[in-house]
């Protein structure tokens, strides 16, 4: 089951050649009962201002988001390897890709609040991942990296140990 909603506002006022265009579009996919909701706005302000040789300038004022929202799943994993510039392992890699989309989305829903006791879960399942990687430091500035990465204090983590 699929639908796809979209709407589009214009305003248009003659006298100054303002228009104002609002797009707004919700998608909803479903499988079984499993249900996604996506929703894009976007806005553009166009104002064209006419010269008496009646050639016209075009002004675009486009905004898409503002300064609250959190950062993307690929800001947080970009991140996380402009800290750790290393290469890992890819039996270590993939999992380690994983667990931080899981806990990028779980870190960015509103109602989130830090947990010790899923930070103690945490660093209980990040040891026993990493209880076979060649080096301690490197597993540690991993953690550093991989905490980092999501804005939290891996300080903090480690104290729930």
């Amino acid at each position: 089951m699929a639908a796809v909603t979209s709407s589009f506002s214009f305003s248009t006022l003659t006298q100054s050649s303002e228009r104002k265009l609002t797009l707004s579009s919700t998608r909803f996919l479903a499988s079984n009962s499993d249900a996604f909701r996506f929703r894009l706005s976007f806005s553009c302000h166009y104002v064209g201002v006419r010269a008496s040789n009646s050639a016209s300038k075009m002004v675009v004022r486009c905004s898409t988001s503002s300064a609250t929202d959190p950062p993307t799943v690929s800001e947080t994993k970009l991140n996380f390897l402009k800290a750790y510039k290393r290469p890992i392992p890819s039996i270590y890699n993939t999992v380690l890709q994983e667990l931080i989309v899981q806990q990028h989305l779980m870190r960015y829903k509103r109602s989130y609040r830090y947990d010790p006791v899923f930070a103690l879960g945490f660093v209980t399942v990040y040891e026993q991942l990493m209880e076979g990687y060649p080096s301690d430091e490197d597993r540690d500035a991993i953690f550093q990296a991989y905490i980092n990465a999501l804005k939290e204090d891996p300080e903090q983590y480690r104290l729930e140990e």
